[in-house]
């Protein structure tokens, strides 16, 4: 159970729901007629109930055995509980303010009002802010990792929305490419080219299309309930025709830039899906995996007896071998192997050791003898005899001989290389170089699927990895295996299908990424990144070592590839829009760009050359989602003058991972076409992981569904919870329910309570006044209350701060400032005004109070509610909705005047500029405004008021724009407040951060000294050598003196009148683990401090100790009072955020301090039982009092008599000091102190 200060709410944590009454339910039409009807039938109900109970509870006494009834009864009576039902104690509220609940409520209103059309509508024309969404793939459901995402991009684009700007946001899905067909494939049992082919691709595409939207609907459902607001019905597909044919011209402009070629590169190839990935999607997942692993000896042609060997972690390469490989300046050596006395030739530092071909051990046995060693260059040249004799026939004049290069490395293996120039990049490139092969022949006996060809013949159709046994035994069974085993090591796995990745030849098209590396360093330099880390270190290294950039996939389901090709590839053709493919190849009517349309189409060749027909590959599909900037609005065919003022975007926000992915395509496709990236700002955030630190599985089900938790707890809390955590800053976050619990009681819960207690000293007022009340926002709240002035001011502060680091996307310090806005709301001016804010004298200066604090608090609240919807969009509208009424509306005439600057201009009332522009002063606001309304602007001279208002007079009215009352209708219609400068003062927030230090260190010191607050005690004491922070003190005293419940409150500058001692503490343990070995020497030291070194640490809180520069957590000021005979009343504390003040509190409490504070406890357990019988501070009530049993520590009966009268006052209601006989509306006996004193409550409605 929790509760606020500011009035009595209960947190069910099972439920996630606060119990609420009738009165605090949001009003429906006609809301304040109907709950006073509401509220009298609940009282009927209630009194009608207790009459019944009264009645049974008497019949029951007047029964049989009345004298045992009768000592029962006074048995009861005496028990020990707190609390004990009367004769007739009502039925507890059993109403539930469920968060989830109220936001299904919010979304109903939104669809009504139709608020995101509506948004959109009001903002059109306005500057606009482009925002561009990733596509994510509807083939799975959305997971914790696209609620974040989501979320921050939901919280800029509101954000940006409500400081005036036009945010068009369209949802995206990426429809095309290996999730969808990897998912028909297993689906299907498709294992490879032939069965596609055979099943037709017209038939595979159209089982691709029936699933890419299956879950759209879970996306729609789950992103609606966030509150996220974006356009589903207007969306965008990668799989639009209009989309294709942007995708085509973004292709055009490379090729026309001689940006694309055509070339043999070993590439990472997933056998899984048949098809090379791209090096950045073959960087998405490792794991640690087993492999087998072989030296093989490669006997010299011209010597049988020495061999040349080689180490591989791949055998199944072994048949495609075509050459070695040695480093040309490392040290070599011939190695006589004295037991088989054979000759090995081998890199020197690789002979003896872990890992190399002979062991320590075998050293000591005098296995081996080193005869020569010489350079590496040395063996170049030389010819060995072929492991297989696969490709012997094919290449025997070029291949299977010793070259070099100096990527051979002493690391690991023997030193020499085995070269498979189709499986290794490496060994591509120096076979290449070598004149192994040429372009026109690549041994390469591997198929898409990763089985063997029949090329090799021993192991045909097997898959390689199978093979790597077989091929092993086969070697050793012809001599040609010198050793083998296995290791695990870590290698690049499918990100798709989750299988091992290989290494294989394709012929490809490229894009020449590492021609533009400089303009894409430039274009990432000239963006700004949250956090700056990524963009700086990981994104740059990525752009410096980027590689060109393989756009084609041996696939079907995708954007064809543009290119009309002769048979020799001498004529290309490339098509950048269906207009240009029709009037090429004569074919009309083309509305779909998909494989099975466009496939059959041809192009007459200009050089005689037949026909062109078109490459089989597609696009990968990061190529789709990197165009996305330009095909979503189908760019250059559609907007194109829209495209060109809003380009680049000015903001995008994805995870880490697309470092290098989406923030890699769109940066390459964006320099490369237009010489800038496409995007100016940029969130990126860190993974969601489960609570145990792994990944999140639905297998392990090792965290909660995101559906339960958002009907369990709400999407604001979820929301919050997201925002306030480090993972929106790059870094990881470890999913909690306990967090966005926290959230929900830490920041909706006390935010709830404010809201209540306002609406309730509203109906006060309201019942006072027989009128509602209500404030304008618009103008300035004319108070001369500190309180007032401060948390008016500190609102304007926390305002200025959230727009600082809105406009830096600093998101994730935002939440937290608002934490921190709410505790001081509610905690502090709350706390301070509750008397106030009611009018609880029920005077005409207490209601005109009333009416001031009441506005000031309406507006903080109308503020924040402003402030955080962007973050909490639910609940901002709930409060909004609940202030609304008291909202004074727009004036219902509007005005000609559209330049209030001018018209004072005209007007020779130029001086009042400013102060017209603070208050938010429009023409509008002329046609209306009265005496007040400028005397509470700060217009003073009632000379200059009558001057205005008589040329206000001419302006002439006409009726209200529509776009008010659309304002009028929802918080996330209107523009969010700028700080108001005439509520701006630093003065005042600065004074009572000064009275919140010295509050809390009085608190510390009562917990310290178990003196509960309500004890008055004698003295408080402030010492400080800086006389603002005294002076500030003083011009609070009032507050601190009733907060801390003291009867003297003095302020000194000299610490010797109190005796005050200080001591340095080391935290030893902090020490410790930093100083290691010098960290005793340093504790000691620290001990020993001299007066001097603690003024010193106290005042630049570090201090350098032995060589070691200390901090505040390493050392910790202590203080103590001393007397005369060394011990006083007194006790000390230092609030850590002000070192150099010292609060002193007199703990010893004289008998009439004990007596006022056992009034007090008796109070607080009247007000208990008020909030238990369900009774408002209206209800006319009388309070009977009575010692149920008293002690000579507590002596309770004369606290009773003495007191009386003051806690009537405190209670506002009749009491009476004695026994109680007859009706009543509840009773309890509650224990008061620690005596076990009972003081007997009973409360009776007043006729």
């Amino acid at each position: 159970v929790v509760t606020c200060c500011c009035c009595c709410v209960v947190y069910c944590s099972k439920k996630a729901s606060f119990i609420m009454g009738d009165e605090d339910k949001p009003p429906k039409d006609g809301g304040e007629e109907k709950l006073s009807k509401n509220e009298l039938k609940r009282r009927a109900k209630l009194e009608y109930k207790a009459k019944q109970q009264a009645e049974k509870a008497k019949k029951a006494g007047s029964g049989g055995g009345g004298e045992e009834a009768a000592k029962k009864k006074d048995a009861k009576k005496k028990e020990k509980p707190a609390k004990k039902e009367g004769e007739a104690k009502p039925e507890a509220r059993s109403e539930q303010f469920s968060f989830p609940k109220t936001e299904e409520d919010i979304l109903k209103y939104w669809e009504k009002i139709q608020a995101f059309e509506t948004s959109l509508k009001m903002s059109e024309g306005k500057k606009e802010f482009t925002f561009y969404d990733g596509p994510p793939f509807a083939t799975g459901k959305p997971h914790y990792g696209h609620i974040l995402a989501g979320t921050i991009k939901d919280v800029v684009c509101r954000y940006a929305h409500q400081t005036g700007h036009y945010v068009e946001r369209k949802f995206g899905w990426d429809t095309h490419g290996l999730p969808v067909e990897y998912e028909i494939d297993k689906t299907h049992n498709i294992k490879g080219p032939q069965d596609v082919k055979e099943m037709g691709i017209d038939k595979y595409n159209a089982l691709c299309r029936g699933i890419v939207m299956r879950y759209s609907s879970d996306w729609r459902d789950v992103v609606t309930r966030l509150g996220r607001w974006i356009d589903f019905d207007n969306d965008y597909k990668t799989l639009y025709p209009w989309f294709m044919e942007s995708v085509w011209w973004v292709f055009g402009e490379l090729f026309k830039k001689g940006l694309v070629y055509r070339g043999f590169r070993v590439m990472p190839f997933s056998t899984a899906l048949a098809t090379p990935l791209s090096n950045f999607e073959a960087n998405q997942e490792f794991h640690e995996t087993k492999d087998p692993w072989a030296i093989v000896n490669f006997p010299l042609v011209d010597d049988d007896k020495t061999f040349l060997i080689a180490w591989t972690t791949t055998p199944w390469t072994l048949p495609s071998n075509l050459a070695l490989c040695v480093h040309p300046e490392m040290e070599y050596a011939k190695v006589q192997d004295n037991e088989k006395n054979i000759f090995y030739l081998v890199m020197k530092a690789r002979i003896c050791g872990k890992g190399c071909l002979y062991s320590e051990k075998d050293k000591k046995a005098n296995k081996f003898t080193v005869l020569e060693t010489f350079q590496g260059k040395t063996l170049a040249g030389k010819r060995y005899k072929p492991l297989f004799p696969y490709f012997e026939k094919q290449l025997a004049e070029t291949a299977f001989r010793v070259i070099t290069d100096d990527y051979v490395t002493d690391s690991d293996g023997v030193g020499v290389v085995h070269q498979a120039p189709a499986f290794g990049e490496d060994d591509y490139r120096v076979c290449v170089r070598e004149g192994i092969i040429d372009k026109t022949f690549l041994p390469c006996p591997v198929n898409d699927s990763g089985c063997f060809t029949d090329e090799v013949k021993d192991f045909a159709g097997q898959y390689i990895k199978d093979a790597d046994k077989g091929i092993i035994a086969k070697l050793k069974s012809e001599g040609r295996l010198v050793q083998s085993g296995t290791l695990t090591h870590r290698d690049a796995f499918c990100w798709r299908s989750g299988t091992r990745l290989v290494r294989k030849a394709v012929d490809s098209w490229f894009v020449k990424v590492t021609d533009i590396i400089p303009g894409l360093l430039e274009s990432n330099k000239n963006t700004y990144w949250v956090p700056n880390n990524v963009k700086e270190g990981r994104f740059h290294n990525w752009l410096e070592g980027a590689r060109d950039w393989n756009i084609s996939r041996n696939r079907y389901w995708g954007t064809p590839i543009p290119l009309w090709v002769s048979d020799d590839f001498e004529e290309v053709v490339c098509i950048s829009s269906i207009a240009e493919l029709q009037e090429l190849s004569g074919v009309k009517d083309i509305t779909d760009l998909h494989r099975e349309n466009i496939d059959h189409i041809t192009i007459p060749s200009k050089q005689g050359k037949g026909e062109l027909r078109r490459v089989t590959q597609v696009f990968d599909c990061w190529f789709e989602s990197g165009s996305m900037p330009y095909a979503s609005r189908h760019y250059p065919f559609e907007q194109k003058e829209r495209f060109e003022q809003t380009f680049p975007a000015d903001f995008i926000a994805e995870g880490l991972d697309q470092t290098r992915g989406w923030f890699y395509t769109l940066t390459v496709l964006g320099t490369a076409l237009f010489g800038r990236s496409p995007f100016k700002n940029l969130i990126v955030n860190g993974l969601v992981l489960a609570e145990d630190g792994k990944k999140m599985s639905k297998r392990l089900k090792n965290y909660p569904d995101p559906v339960e938790v958002i009907n369990k707890y709400g999407s604001d809390a979820l929301r919050c919870y997201l925002m306030n955590s480090p993972v929106v800053h790059a870094d990881e976050l470890r999913f909690s329910e306990a967090g966005v619990q926290s959230h929900l009681k830490d920041l909706f819960l006390p935010w709830l309570n404010a809201l209540r207690f306002f609406k309730q000293a509203t109906e006060e007022f309201a019942a006072a006044h027989k009128k509602p009340f209500t404030f304008d926002p618009r103008l300035t709240c004319a108070t001369d209350n500190l309180t007032d002035k401060w948390v008016l001011a500190f609102t304007q502060e926390v305002l200025e701060f959230v727009h600082k680091e809105m406009q830096a996307y600093r998101l994730y310090t935002v939440v937290p400032k608002v934490f921190g806005f709410i505790e001081q709301l509610t905690n502090w001016y709350i706390r301070f005004n509750r008397k106030r804010l009611r009018g609880s004298s029920g005077d005409s200066a207490a209601q005109k109070e009333a009416a001031v604090a009441l506005w000031a608090l309406g507006e903080v609240l109308y503020v924040q509610s402003s402030m955080l919807s962007p973050f909490a969009p639910f609940f901002s509208e709930y409060t909004y909705q609940q202030l609304k009424d008291h909202i004074a509306p727009a004036s219902s005439g509007g005005a000609s005047v559209k330049d209030v600057s001018a018209w004072l201009e005209e007007h020779k009332l130029e001086k009042y500029k400013s102060l017209f522009e603070s208050n938010g002063i429009d023409g509008k606001d002329l046609t209306d405004m009265t005496h007040a309304d400028l005397q509470s602007m700060g217009i003073k001279s009632c000379h200059d008021r009558k001057e205005i208002l008589r040329k206000t007079d001419s302006v002439p009215k006409s009726t209200a724009d529509s776009d008010d009352a659309l304002e009028y209708q929802s918080i996330h219609f209107q523009m969010l407040p700028q700080p108001r400068t005439q509520y701006m003062n630093r003065e005042v927030v600065r004074a009572f951060e000064v009275m919140k230090s010295v509050v809390n260190s009085g608190r510390i010191i009562r917990d310290r000294a178990t003196k509960p607050a309500k004890y008055p005690l004698k003295e408080l004491v402030v010492i400080s050598k800086d006389q603002t922070k005294l002076d500030d003190a003083k011009r609070l005293e009032s507050y601190i003196v009733e907060e801390l419940n003291v009867q003297v409150f003095t302020l000194t500058s000299i610490e010797e009148k109190y005796n005050v001692q200080t001591k340095a503490n080391p935290n030893q343990k902090t020490l410790g683990k930093r100083l290691k070995g010098d960290s005793k020497k340093v504790v000691e030291a620290i001990r020993n401090f001299t007066a001097d070194q603690i003024a010193e640490f106290k005042e630049n809180q570090k201090i350098t100790v032995l060589g070691h520069e200390l901090g505040v957590d390493d050392i910790e000021i202590q203080y103590a009072v001393g007397g005369q005979d060394g011990e006083s009343s007194y006790l000390a504390n230092v609030d850590p955020a002000d070192p150099n003040m010292i609060v002193l509190l007199d703990t010893e409490a004289s008998e009439d301090m004990v007596m006022e504070g056992t009034a007090r406890e008796v109070c607080s357990n009247v007000q208990k039982l008020r909030k238990e019988g369900n009774l408002t501070p209206q209800d006319p009530i009388t309070v009977v009092l009575s010692a149920a049993s008293d002690s000579d520590e507590t002596k309770l009966a004369a606290v009773l008599t003495k007191f009386q009268a003051k806690i009537e006052e405190d209670l506002k209601c009749k009491v009476q000091v004695g026994a109680h006989s007859g009706d009543c509306h509840i009773k309890t006996v509650s224990t008061i102190g620690k005596s076990g004193a009972e003081v007997s409550i009973t409360i009776v409605m007043n006729k």
